[in-house]
């Protein structure tokens, strides 16, 4: 029932207790007036309720007009740090069901639809889930401190700081994942921001809640104890907390008969046992990894990520910058591409200013309404699919679409010497918020017969990758197995060769697309086939050459 017809049925009452024969005595026409005074004084009452309801809606509606003002200004600024895209998917999900919904109501039916078609476009708590897995990859990846990101600084890029509502809720998306390394870090991080908060955010028995079983399922059972123990002096009546209790103590005891047990067949002192128990309360939080991200090669990944040196290049001094025509090509004789050596064997290249502002802007512009999220090709099936390991949303461009479709395609061929009549169309990559592609080859491993079959061209032979922004923070593309690391430039191209002359795979090119950690992150990749270029590039006399 609305407040309004609550207000209503108390009319109602106090109208039939004066009904009757009132015209037979004085007393039940006072009786009426009172009455009158109560109707008057109930409905006055209503309408300071509604009027407070109002005033928060209209400050509600002058909060998200300034807000959506402020960000539209410079959207992708704005939208390119990850802190302000967390919470502006959290206002808009959490805070929203929890905070608005309910100052909505009652509003008019068709007012109510329109904000319900709005809300269409607005984010879903599968994003929310989304942007929170990001944000906690690039605090992995970019060895973030918690209480540094919590307090507004990304690896020394200024940011906004967090409330312990805003890290209480980080740490219960990453508890529902079951990853409770970030669960801990995070809810630590909410109790310390919750004690200086004078108007608290969050209540501190739920995050004791989170935490306590989070520390135990990391093996802090002393501490996970400790905590519990504190949220039961703010809910005594929680029961799982005292089925916990009574399992976390039963736990320790255990350990430590078995402790004294071991000692004494040992002959050792009960000493060694109380050293034993002091360690054991020490905390620590240890990142979880499967086998993949324990190897070496994802340790490299992510330490070139963070422009970490990984590898001594002997040959460093033999590379070059200069002006290249490609043998005198009519489309580079006047305008010569700024070629730049990054690496001998395999021969990375890298192309300043390969396209033009005007360019760019004209390839975002159509695909920005293609964009969906990137694809893989299933090595085995050659199937299209979704994978957790590239975050990207991509879009297809033909010759057909633009003149400078055509032109860029022209210039590529005309750099490379060769032939695009069997590459690929130019596809176009927007990397958002801790946007990344972990380590893989662009060509078909023998293996994997099926994964260029259905286009009937071979292999890629080579790749041309051109960044179309500059990324404030993160971002950059790197070759594990040689150390190399190339941060976007806006214009600018990386080119490569996949295959030997041969047609066997150069292994060295394996490389990732590291997460984007402040910023946004345009590429357009031209993947190049082997048919065609028999000619442009004939086999050598050595397997290797």
């Amino acid at each position: 029932m609305t407040t309004f017809a609550c207000w209503c049925a108390c009319v109602a009452i106090l109208i039939q207790m004066v009904q009757g024969e009132m015209f037979t005595s004085l007393a039940a026409m006072q009786s009426a007036i009172w009455a009158e005074g109560e109707i008057a004084a109930t409905i006055k009452d209503y309408i300071q309720e509604e009027e407070a309801r109002l005033d928060k809606l209209k400050q509600l509606a002058a909060d998200m007009h300034s807000h959506s003002n402020r960000v539209l200004k410079n959207p992708e600024q704005y939208l390119g740090n990850p802190v302000n895209a967390y919470l502006l998917i959290k206002g808009f999900t959490i805070d929203w069901d929890r905070d608005i919904t309910g100052e909505l109501a009652p509003i008019k039916p068709d007012l109510e639809e329109r904000i319900q078609d709005l809300k269409e476009s607005l984010p879903s708590y599968e994003d929310l889930n989304g942007a929170v897995v990001a944000l906690l990859r690039l605090q992995d990846t970019y060895k973030l401190d918690t209480d540094r990101i919590a307090g507004g600084d990304l690896q020394g890029l200024p940011s906004v700081s967090l409330t312990a509502d805003d890290c209480f809720e980080l740490g219960r998306v990453a508890y529902h994942d079951l990853d409770y390394y970030h669960t801990s870090l995070w809810m630590e991080v909410a109790l310390n921001k919750l004690d200086k908060e004078v108007n608290k955010t969050v209540h501190r028995k739920d995050i004791l809640d989170y935490l306590s079983f989070s520390v135990y399922k990391e093996g802090n059972v002393n501490y996970a104890l400790t905590l519990t123990e504190e949220l039961l002096t703010l809910a005594p009546d929680n029961t799982r907390a005292q089925n916990n209790k009574r399992y976390y103590k039963k736990m320790i005891n255990d350990r430590a008969a078995e402790a004294k047990r071991v000692s004494s067949q040992r002959g050792e002192t009960g000493e060694d046992i109380v050293e034993e128990k002091e360690e054991e309360v020490e905390v620590k939080h240890e990142r979880k990894l499967d086998d993949y991200r324990k190897s070496e090669e994802f340790a490299t990944y992510e330490k070139l990520c963070r422009g970490e040196e990984t590898h001594v290049y002997k040959h460093k001094h033999r590379l070059v910058c200069r002006h290249f025509t490609n043998n005198m090509h009519p489309l580079l004789v006047l305008c010569p591409m700024r070629l730049e050596e990054i690496y001998l064997d395999p021969y990375l290249i890298f192309f300043h200013q390969a396209l033009s502002e005007y360019e760019m802007s004209v390839i975002k512009d159509l695909a920005t309404p293609r964009l969906n999220t990137a694809t893989v090709r299933n090595p085995e099936t050659g199937v299209i699919e979704t994978a957790s390991y590239r975050i990207s949303k991509s879009a297809w461009l033909k010759d057909d679409d633009d003149m400078v479709i055509r032109r860029v395609n022209s210039r590529i061929q005309a750099a490379t010497g060769l032939d695009m009549t069997t590459a690929e169309d130019l596809q176009i990559a927007n990397y958002g918020l801790g946007g990344h592609y972990e380590p893989h080859f662009d060509f078909a491993r023998k293996e994997e017969t099926h994964a260029f079959k259905s286009l009937g061209t071979g292999n890629r032979i080579a790749t041309w990758l051109t960044y179309m922004s500059d990324v404030e923070a993160g971002g950059a593309t790197v070759f594990p197995y040689i150390g190399v690391k190339i941060f976007p430039e806006k214009g600018g191209a990386a080119f490569w060769y996949n295959l030997y002359k041969s047609s066997e795979g150069i292994y060295n090119t394996r490389h990732a697309a590291c997460p984007v950690l402040v910023g946004t992150k345009w590429v357009s990749n031209k993947w190049i086939h082997e048919r065609g270029q028999e000619f442009r590039r004939p086999c050598g006399l050595h397997p290797n050459e």
